[in-house]
């Protein structure tokens, strides 16, 4: 079974982390994911920077133009994670862009995922219905889940489409505006959470984007299996280094 659906499995609210590989020095990744699991967390998703990526708010972005400078690739990630299953247990996700996939052969790319033991793939730029369409196949060959995103606006007829084509969990954006810490999270935001959790869908929901604080991961995780924290840790790990990682997850999981 595919460690990501091992883990929604457990009877917990699950804790996920995203970094930009490569930052905030090129020889970082392997380090802050092995502390991420030593520390507690359940789930990592490591960013492999892009230089438009559209999504992501200015915390992000800019850790990814850093670490295309320090020289970060998708090559140069795939060679850092070649040995990473010696250390690490819980469930590796690669969120990136469809383009450097695109780039590398996105059946060659799966094949180096399922060696290196990746578990799936986050790609926002990636339609779903190309996806299904083109590349849905390709994926499961090499036993990667990928994991779509819903938010705020999205049709409860296309959210039901995206869950019955997925086979993990379901990404859910808190807002409609790019990734980013908030200090909490406002009706519009708990009605939207409340109607999803309502829709008694397939797979399960992690919420993501504003959550940076124990409360927020507290309301997020009502309503949802777990909560993604990225560019308030990417912002801890600028100001404190690598080496403060325990501090950060300790205040979120007290």
């Amino acid at each position: 079974m595919n460690k990501i659906n091992q883990k929604l499995q457990e009877d917990k609210k699950l804790l996920s982390i995203y970094f930009t590989a490569g930052y905030p020095n090129i020889d970082d990744t392997v380090n802050i994911i092995q502390n991420l699991e030593n520390n507690g967390v359940d789930m990592i998703e490591i960013g492999l920077p892009f230089s438009d990526p559209l999504a992501d708010g200015p915390t992000i972005q800019a850790s990814s133009t850093q670490a295309l400078k320090n020289g970060m690739t998708t090559e140069v990630l795939f060679n850092q994670l070649k040995d990473i299953r010696k250390s690490v247990n819980i469930p590796l996700i690669i969120m990136g862009y469809f383009n450097p996939m695109l780039q590398y052969g996105v059946e060659a790319f799966c094949k180096k995922c399922q060696e290196i033991e990746i578990d799936g793939l986050i790609i926002p730029d990636l339609p779903v219905d190309v996806y299904h369409d083109e590349y849905k196949a390709t994926f499961e060959k090499y036993g990667l889940i990928n994991v779509f995103l819903i938010t705020p606006q999205t049709s409860d007829e296309r959210i039901r489409y995206i869950d019955s084509i997925s086979n993990g969990f379901i990404y859910m954006v808190s807002s409609a505006s790019t990734t980013g810490a908030k200090s909490g999270f406002g009706d519009e935001q708990t009605n939207y959470f409340e109607r999803i959790a309502n829709m008694n869908l397939n797979n399960p929901q992690i919420i993501g984007f504003g959550i940076s604080n124990n409360e927020t991961f507290t309301q997020a995780t009502k309503y949802a299996k777990g909560a993604i924290i990225g560019s308030a840790f990417v912002k801890h790990v600028t100001n404190g280094g690598v080496e403060t990682i325990n501090e950060f997850v300790k205040k979120i999981l007290i």
